[in-house]
């Protein structure tokens, strides 16, 4: 017998095949959530990959990619700054946010989520995300994102900072989503745990494969398990610990994307997929904004396969 005999399979054995895989890395899901609505997944490109390049040119880039939706990262280089400055200064006003998610909207794309730039232990953290929120409001941008320093995280302090915040947010239609980074938050399990604790809608996960691979050498398929329920978001990034050490684009990486994301295609939710590293590993950083453009538009179409095959062969 070859070995395309050996892998070559029907319709029905793949589903087992992939039923199988769920049952694996999704051990707390019932039989019932494998029926559920679609996922409606919204691919997103952060503005970060742009980030040595103006913000217009990112917004521009991204549309000429094929996406339909953007994600605001966090500075960029402009031509007449001799220094990156913030997309959205943490002092901006709403009429700065709102005049921006419309510049973004006139290109065709829809602003999913933005950047904090506060650590949740941050002194004056509730006040300056507060001040976030509303600009997320203004904007119309459904979530805003936080996450620890990568040596630790103030376990007691986080959960009294988000039970603060979180009637906040959903007073202003927001949802602050939590990310894994390094430390005592590095994974989805142990932002799981302190967001059931917080117990509030206005304060969910934010899933980064990549970054619990890269931080911690944790392997994501079974911790995304853990926080798969309170999962609201992702950031999109693969990541390698061969040849090199190092994050990379969704798909060049060793995390199999079609377990990753398949632990919540069948939610019925709106779930952003915001791509943060789309770079190829061990080449040389992209030098040119076309580079950029076609590496964003190679990362669109790996993802859009991926959800199309889970959501068919469901």
């Amino acid at each position: 017998m070859n070995s395309k005999h050996i892998f070559r399979t029907t319709r029905r054995g793949f589903i087992t095949t992939s039923c199988a895989a769920i049952s694996t890395y999704a051990p707390r899901f019932a039989l019932a959530d494998l029926t559920r609505e679609k996922t409606r997944f919204q691919i997103a490109c952060m503005t970060l990959p742009y980030s040595q390049f103006p913000l217009i040119r990112a917004i521009k880039g991204i549309k000429e990619a094929g996406f339909q939706y953007i994600a605001w990262g966090t500075t960029h280089r402009e031509s007449d700054a001799e220094k990156s400055v913030p997309v959205m200064p943490i002092d901006g006003t709403e009429s700065m946010a709102k005049e921006l998610g419309k510049r973004c909207r006139d290109h065709g794309l829809e602003p999913v989520m933005m950047f904090s730039m506060i650590y949740p232990e941050h002194t004056g953290a509730i006040e300056k995300l507060t001040q976030r929120f509303k600009q997320a409001s203004a904007a119309g941008i459904p979530q805003v994102l936080t996450f620890g320093h990568t040596e630790g995280g103030n376990r007691s302090r986080w959960i009294e900072v988000f039970k603060t915040l979180g009637p906040v947010a959903r007073d202003l239609n927001v949802t602050l989503v939590v990310k894994q980074h390094g430390g005592e938050t590095g994974t989805g399990k142990a932002c799981a745990e302190i967001i059931r604790e917080v117990n509030d809608p206005g304060i969910k996960v934010n899933y980064d494969a990549g970054n619990v691979m890269d931080y911690l050498n944790v392997d994501p398929l079974p911790d995304i398990v853990e926080c798969a329920s309170e999962i609201r978001s992702m950031c999109m990034k693969d990541h390698r610990n061969w040849p090199k050490d190092e994050d990379c684009a969704p798909g060049l990486g060793e995390i199999d994307h079609y377990r990753l994301l398949n632990t919540i295609a069948f939610t019925g939710m709106t779930v952003p997929l915001c791509c943060e590293n789309i770079a190829s590993p061990l080449l040389p950083r992209a030098t040119t904004p076309e580079k950029i453009d076609a590496q964003a538009m190679r990362t669109r179409i790996f993802l859009e396969t991926v959800i199309a095959g889970l959501h068919a062969a469901r």
